[in-house]
């Protein structure tokens, strides 16, 4: 017959600290270890066929008297139904082991999903966009969750915060979420819907982007003042300046107009190829060349080992943020010497923009030619709805744009607003 021990209460646990073994009663083999340290801990000593085994029931007083012994007793329950506690714990550690090796948080997952996205991106700045907004707005709340575990109340405390106030981030960063958790399922580190999709699920709780969003438009030069525009901005002697020029007279975004080279000029045939890596439709675009444009290019400077068009002074290409400047300083000096300036009236009295020039564009050629919609459409290299028809307009409108595009050239040259005094600015604007 085993001994029988006296159970003992909390407080003589309690003062149990010198190092040995402490048989603690209310269960057999039920001790408290106390180490040369003075950490505590509860072993329970029993038999498992046939052998002296000591099983860890945790530390003490983390783990109370109370609670030792309800482990104890079950652990003695269990030995005596056949079963063996080691190896049962040892097979649950290497089931969660194997499980969470397959695991993978959310910031991995991102990380991967960019690496095997981002091949198929034409936009450079995709990579960055995405690493700043999951970064900035995501990790802080999931990114070390295991995406195994992200559901919708996770996903609405990420864009909560943000879905009113910075609508078209908050769109956009759902919309990336969504696509990693969508890449996490295809890898099988989660399983399930998506608990960032949009339509039927997440509509329910988030209002519609497009009713919060107030849009705002680039603002736009009326074309009525854009013959002022062009004859203040012929008067600035800079690389800067020709390009907006060049920008104005082919209705091209800054993008393309600022990475154009040489080798997508074709002089003889009045055209300007743009590949479609660098178009944001990604597909190539041709712009027949005015004879403003055409005398433009003939006017700049080529730079040996330079292939853009637009250099900057330390030969990469112009920024955006160096076009804007001469619009603005444009703007300041002719306010400054008693004119209107260049602003939207429409949008609230704000400067004009480089993208700007596309809408003063079509609102001339809708207004003041007869040239049709699909015409416009492809100057602009917007896609038409209809893709055979935007085949078909691509191939055969070229001759139609041809025209388009220099009436533009002559209407920016002759035209004059009615009853205001054109007021010349300086010939140079330093730093430009």
């Amino acid at each position: 017959m085993p001994k029988v021990v006296k159970a003992l209460a909390d407080l003589a646990v309690r003062r149990l600290k010198s190092q040995g073994f402490y048989s603690v009663g209310g269960v057999t083999g039920l001790k408290l270890q106390v180490t040369s340290t003075g950490a505590r801990s509860w072993i329970l000593r029993t038999s498992i066929a046939g052998k002296i085994r000591d099983l860890g029931l945790g530390s003490y007083p983390s783990v109370s008297l109370k609670s030792a012994r309800q482990h104890a007793s079950s652990l003695h329950e269990s030995i005596l139904r056949g079963e063996d506690p080691i190896a049962m714990k040892k097979k649950s550690t290497a089931k969660l082991v194997k499980d969470r090796a397959g695991m993978r948080t959310f910031d991995e997952v991102t990380a991967l999903y960019i690496e095997s996205a981002e091949a198929g991106w034409s936009n450079k700045k995709s990579r960055q966009q995405w690493e700043n907004t999951i970064s900035t707005y995501a990790s802080p709340v999931i990114g070390r969750m295991f995406v195994s575990d992200i559901d919708i109340a996770h996903i609405v405390r990420v864009l909560d915060p943000i879905w009113s106030t910075k609508t078209e981030t908050a769109s956009r960063l759902r919309g990336r979420i969504e696509r990693v958790l969508a890449f996490a399922t295809t890898r099988g580190f989660r399983s399930g819907d998506n608990p960032a999709r949009y339509k039927g699920h997440l509509d329910n709780i988030l209002p519609s982007p497009e009713k919060l969003k107030n849009v705002q438009h680039h603002p736009a030069l009326d074309y009525e003042e854009i013959g002022l525009f062009m004859s203040e901005l012929k008067l600035v002697d800079s690389t800067a300046a020709r390009a907006l020029e060049f920008l104005v007279l082919t209705a091209a975004r800054s993008g393309e107009v600022r990475g154009a080279t040489w080798s997508e000029i074709d002089a003889k045939n009045k055209v300007w190829t743009i590949p479609s890596s660098r178009m944001k439709a990604g597909k190539q675009h041709v712009i027949p060349l005015n004879d403003l444009a055409l005398n433009i290019l003939k006017g700049l400077p080529r730079f040996a080992g330079i292939g853009v068009i637009f250099p900057a002074i330390r030969q990469g290409a112009l920024s955006d943020a160096t076009l804007g400047k001469v619009i603005r300083t444009l703007h300041t000096n002719v306010v400054n010497a008693g004119g209107a300036g260049f602003m939207d009236k429409h949008a609230g009295g704000r400067v004009v923009t480089c993208h700007g020039f596309r809408s003063t564009f079509r609102d001339w050629a809708a207004e003041q030619t007869a040239f049709s919609r699909e015409v416009i459409e492809h100057c602009l290299a917007h896609q038409l709805k209809d893709k055979a028809e935007a085949a078909y307009q691509r191939k055969t409108s070229i001759p139609k744009r041809e025209k388009l595009m220099q009436h533009w050239a002559d209407y920016c040259s002759e035209s004059r607003i009615e009853n205001k005094k054109t007021v010349s600015v300086v010939s140079k604007i330093a730093g430009l």
